[in-house]
């Protein structure tokens, strides 16, 4: 049998990933030449949702070096803002992931009263 609990399960466990990728896409921003990665969620039958990890190689701005050579850099291709979006979005995510978790804890908790 199926759990009812599975689908929720997987999708907070893609969601850690995906607030994982995140986190270091932030955690990096200032680094030259970093290229950021983008989780991506997908259906699954009967798990619910998987998740894979891709790397964006956009280029990030170019830059003139402090050294005054003339050369340019490149700096990393994350968004803040973007990011910032992707933060909150997980975060509804995560919540609307748990709430069948939780009413399924009281449901339990309601039985075994009955029974106690």
């Amino acid at each position: 049998m199926i759990s009812p609990m599975n689908p929720s399960i997987a999708g907070i466990k893609a969601l850690s990933t995906k607030l994982a990728v995140t986190a270091n896409n932030i955690a990096n921003i200032e680094t030259d030449g970093f290229k950021k990665s983008r989780a991506v969620l997908e259906e699954a039958v009967p798990d619910g949702v998987t998740v894979t990890t891709e790397r964006v190689d956009t280029p990030g701005s170019l830059l003139p070096t402090d050294d005054g050579s003339g050369r340019t850099r490149e700096t990393s291709n994350v968004a803040l803002e973007e990011e910032m979006i992707n933060l909150i979005t997980t975060h509804r995510a995560y919540e609307a992931n748990l709430q069948p978790v939780k009413t399924w804890d009281k449901m339990m908790e309601s039985v075994l009263d009955l029974f106690g």
